[in-house]
């Protein structure tokens, strides 16, 4: 199970390192804003610039979880994160939840092999 924790916590952090460096070099292309609502989001996310500061934090939750220290923080950072892009695609963009849910399992089971480092907040 040890190894499966490191394999998730790679793989974890190296998307959201990827995908937090992409909103500041945008060396992966972005397809066109979806139509409707999304679409607007998007580019009010993008327009007022508010994409570098969820840029920054997805780069440094996805830098914690590479290195291995701090991981609890980056968990913490990243449930705010994938909160919001489960609950975009849940109200405006359906068909595009899949990776959101895919991080989101990822996630839940990082949160439950470190479990014991949030028994401080997590008891009553």
């Amino acid at each position: 199970m040890k190894i499966a924790t490191i394999v998730v916590r790679l793989l974890l952090g190296l998307a959201f390192v990827v995908f937090g460096l992409n909103f500041f070099l945008n060396f992966i292309p972005q397809p066109p804003p979806p139509p409707g609502l999304a679409g607007d989001y998007v580019k009010v996310f993008v327009g007022s610039h508010y994409h570098y500061a969820v840029g920054a934090m997805q780069l440094l939750s996805g830098l914690l979880l590479l290195i291995g220290r701090f991981v609890p923080l980056g968990l913490t950072i990243l449930a705010a994160i994938l909160y919001n892009i489960l609950v975009f695609h849940l109200t405006m963009d359906p068909p595009g939840i899949g990776p959101g849910v895919f991080a989101t399992l990822l996630w839940a089971f990082l949160f439950w092999r470190y479990r014991d480092r949030f028994s401080g907040i997590l008891s009553p």
